[in-house]
């Protein structure tokens, strides 16, 4: 049991980070379970293919690239809104090797999809903000620290599993957090 815990915590941390770069982490495990023998559910083996590793390869350097472009940073973050939590739930159900499919698939799609999905919108609000305050200048700078969070994020579960226990319910929180100050701003009545 205490071994799918951590593959759950795990698949909550990278689909977090697909909040931010969708390929990215579907691109680290596939690389993980290429060069390391990270166990995926058989079900999404092709991501360690030398195909799926070379379009995932290409598709994230091209997410990289694409979102230090002003203006493109924005309609990749339009695109992303649908990408993102998308991406979050594949990356979770890849670590669910250990579950029978049906629970895999419902905790991807509980788990992951939400989770990308409310990342990706703390990140696009902030996105926003920095094009306000900075006309967009400051916005490759946000982008990188997008990516050193990603990477960092993707290398945790990867290589420090363990430590995903501790980080997937902070997550979970910030981003609940978050939606809900969010929904209460939205309803509160107007003075």
């Amino acid at each position: 049991m205490g071994v799918i815990l951590i593959y759950v915590a795990a698949g909550v941390v990278l689909a977090a980070s697909a909040g931010l770069r969708a390929f990215m982490p579907l691109f680290g495990v596939g690389l993980a379970s290429r060069l390391f023998g990270w166990s995926i559910t058989p079900s999404m083996d092709w991501m360690a293919t030398d195909v799926g590793l070379v379009a995932l390869g290409v598709a994230t350097v091209v997410e990289l690239l694409a979102d230090k472009v002003p203006l493109v940073d924005h309609t990749l973050d339009v695109l992303h809104t649908i990408v993102g939590p998308l991406a979050g739930a594949l990356v979770a159900f890849s670590l669910s090797a250990d579950l029978p499919p049906a629970i895999g698939a419902i905790l991807a799609i509980a788990l992951g999809a939400p989770v990308a999905g409310g990342v990706h919108l703390i990140a696009a609000v902030t996105r926003v903000k920095s094009s306000v305050m900075s006309a967009g200048s400051f916005n490759p700078a946000l982008s990188l620290v997008e990516d050193v969070v990603t990477v960092g994020a993707i290398a945790v579960a990867i290589f420090i599993p363990l430590l995903t226990l501790f980080i997937a319910p902070i997550l979970i929180g910030v981003v609940l957090g978050h939606l809900f100050r969010r929904f209460a701003r939205r309803s509160a009545p107007t003075a």
